[in-house]
């Protein structure tokens, strides 16, 4: 196992299968974003992005890679980070393979809050300050209601697909509710798009992600590992269960909605990222660094498909993680049963 400490005295501990895992999904993304970033209508070779991304292209390739194309790579990488990351801390946490945002109630609330945006009429700032809100509202509503003398795993995953559920209906009368053009626009949202993606969509979630992130990694991975041994054990070997779970849904749920508000509510991202991890690293707790780094690499390769697999027409990213999620999921839930645990 390596230990990295940081000069603060939080401590980073990684065994060297999850840190070779994290490294090669890194190295593949930016492999595959220097291929996205020369790809489209103006084709330029790896060569040349790199000259470019060096500064050294010309002022049509600085335009093309640095205004329109590198903005879009960085937002699906950071929003694949992310999810991937909060998915991560949720299934430790809730000790369930299905205890992802996508199916919690979290994402739905977050599209809430931007559909009643687009039914009202506001400026996108507000529609990525009202995702952000009314999802961190949805979290604490879903923690609030799974609240019984503490929160705990198979509770909190009953009562978020109930929300989930409520918010799904909400959303879709919100839907009826607004201008044509709009609810055109908001349904293309809501399906997860990174189409006309800027800085300005990319910049939020990577300090959150540097902040909260680094957070989650050095002072919160070993305390999940306890927790997934079960509360009482946790309890015992000195972690404050219900503090630490409140502190970590909080930072998750946040998480999730900059992610939602940068690119909607793209789905499985989090609940498959988590799940390849694992099985890659072949080691138990949440594999938080690699989850992440995985997390990118999907939805950064997810973008690529979308916007390739038709040419003339590009999909929502939302359509090729929800195909190649749902299908995993499927899988996934016929493992479970074939071992017995559903």
């Amino acid at each position: 196992m390596i230990v990295l400490r940081t000069p603060g005295g939080l401590s980073l501990r990684l065994r060297p299968r999850a840190l070779a895992v994290g490294a090669t999904c890194a190295l593949l993304t930016l492999v595959v974003g220097v291929l996205a970033l020369g790809s489209g209508d103006y084709p330029m070779s790896a060569a040349d992005v790199l000259r470019t991304l060096a500064g050294d292209g010309t002022p049509a390739e600085h335009f093309i890679v640095h205004e329109l194309r590198l903005p879009r790579l960085v937002t699906a990488a950071a929003v694949g980070a992310a999810l991937a990351l909060a998915g991560a801390v949720f299934q430790s946490l809730v000790r369930n393979p299905l205890g992802s945002p996508d199916l919690l109630g979290f994402t739905q609330g977050a599209a809430t809050g931007a559909l009643v945006v687009v039914v009202v009429g506001g400026t996108s700032a507000m529609l990525s300050g009202a995702a952000v809100a009314s999802g961190l509202a949805t979290g604490a509503l879903v923690y609030a209601l799974a609240w019984r003398r503490g929160v705990h795993g198979y509770r909190l995953v009953l009562v978020g697909i109930g929300v989930a559920a409520i918010l799904t209906g909400v959303n879709g009368w919100l839907l009826t509710r607004a201008p044509l053009m709009d609810a055109a626009r908001a349904v293309l949202w809501l399906t997860g798009s990174l189409d006309g993606r800027g800085w300005a969509h990319a910049v939020p979630l990577l300090v959150a992600l540097a902040v909260l992130g680094t957070a989650v990694l050095a002072a919160a991975g070993p305390a999940l590992r306890l927790v997934e041994m079960g509360d009482d054990a946790a309890s015992a070997l000195g972690v404050p269960v219900q503090r630490l779970r409140l502190a970590l849904l909080a930072t998750a749920v946040l998480l999730v909605s900059l992610a939602a508000a940068a690119a909607g509510p793209v789905n499985f991202v989090a609940l498959t990222a988590p799940h390849l991890a694992r099985r890659l690293t072949r080691a138990p707790g949440p594999n938080l660094l690699p989850s992440a780094a995985l997390g990118a690499l999907l939805l950064v390769a997810a973008d690529q498909v979308a916007q390739r697999a038709f040419p003339g027409h590009q999909l929502p990213v939302g359509v090729v993680t929800g195909v190649l999620g749902g299908g995993y999921l499927i899988w996934l839930l016929a493992s479970e049963r074939r071992a017995g645990r559903l």
